[in-house]
């Protein structure tokens, strides 16, 4: 197995296949004119299973492929079956455009549950968000999700000012429909333009949801990183992910693989690991997976500290959010 020096074991690997994406969201990828990871430095197909083979075989029970956006990928289809032959559970966060044309690799995958970034109901802010005019589209795979039974949790980061009085909607939204609601804390990343009076918290969503609804918390499975609540009446429930005012490091399971084969053993670490260099030069990988997790921080990356109100942006070391891979 895979543990860090605070004994955590980590059986959960998240894959980035690209950091390429259709949007344009100026909390993931700030410029227009992003350049993106050539295709020679991304992880091929074969390159992408041998390692999470490796990881399989560490005791890894759970893959999440991530990107930028991972179904641009011209060869997603066949990474996604490759990886469903795995005896591990396999999900995906996606933004839906490309749902409806993937939905048989999907099915034939074995994938069962899928995120969907969404932060807003609105279409008019829909395209301000992501400077793409795709709301629709998003929409519609997603009700294409539900009516395939799929177990859907739609992604939303709470802004300040920007989609914080959609928090009520989204809540509408479950009345009627099996979702879950994962409200998420404005994280700081590298060109996100964050700032603490940006960010919505935990209690300030709790506070929101509250004045309309009775909210009931749900008991919490092991390494959750969401605190879960259900609404009596509502087909949906809701989670909040308190990255930023409720760290939750302490069960942390997670490692992550970035498109171009880094390995990164907290979403928030400064330094991280080259696997793909040693895997293509035929040296053993499995001693830098055992090296880079044992080097992880006790909390949030041992960068940022617990008071989100003092962090100095200017300071942290680390990549944009679209190539880390959510």
């Amino acid at each position: 197995m895979i543990a860090d020096s605070f004994g955590r074991v980590h059986d959960y690997l998240r894959i980035s296949l690209t950091d390429n994406c259709n949007f344009r969201c100026f909390y993931c990828m700030p410029e227009e004119d992003y350049d993106f990871t050539p295709a020679s430095r991304l992880m091929q197909p074969d390159e992408i299973l041998s390692l999470a083979k490796l990881f399989v075989a560490q005791g890894v029970k759970k893959i999440r492929l991530t990107g930028g956006e991972p179904l641009v990928r011209k060869d997603a289809a066949a990474i996604i079956s490759n990886l469903g032959k795995l005896p591990v559970e396999l999900v995906i966060t996606t933004n839906g455009t490309r749902i409806a044309e993937l939905l048989p690799t999907l099915k034939a995958a074995g994938i069962k549950s899928i995120n969907i970034s969404l932060d807003t109901l609105q279409p008019e802010k829909f395209m301000l968000i992501t400077r793409r005019d795709l709301f629709h589209q998003v929409r519609s795979n997603i009700e294409l999700l539900l009516q395939h039974k799929f177990t859907v949790k739609i992604n939303m980061v709470v802004m300040k000012g920007l989609n914080d009085d959609e928090i009520k909607d989204f809540i509408d939204w479950t009345k009627h429909h099996p979702l879950q609601i994962r409200f998420i804390e404005f994280m700081p990343f590298s060109g996100n333009r964050w700032t603490s009076n940006k960010m919505f918290s935990l209690a300030e969503i709790l506070q929101v949801i509250e004045k309309d609804f009775s909210v009931l918390p749900v008991k919490a499975e092991p390494h959750d990183t969401a605190k879960s609540f259900m609404i009596p009446g509502h087909e949906g429930s809701f989670a909040i992910i308190s990255t930023m005012s409720a760290p939750f490091c302490d069960t942390c399971n997670r490692m992550r693989l970035t498109a171009d084969g880094k390995l990164k053993n907290c979403l928030f670490s400064d330094g991280e690991t080259d696997l793909l260099t040693a895997l293509r030069n035929n040296e053993d990988v499995l001693p830098l997976i055992h090296a880079s997790i044992l080097s992880k921080k006790k909390e949030l990356g041992g960068q940022l500290g617990k008071h989100f109100e003092q962090i100095d942006t200017t300071t942290l070391q680390n990549r944009s959010m679209i190539t880390i891979g959510g």
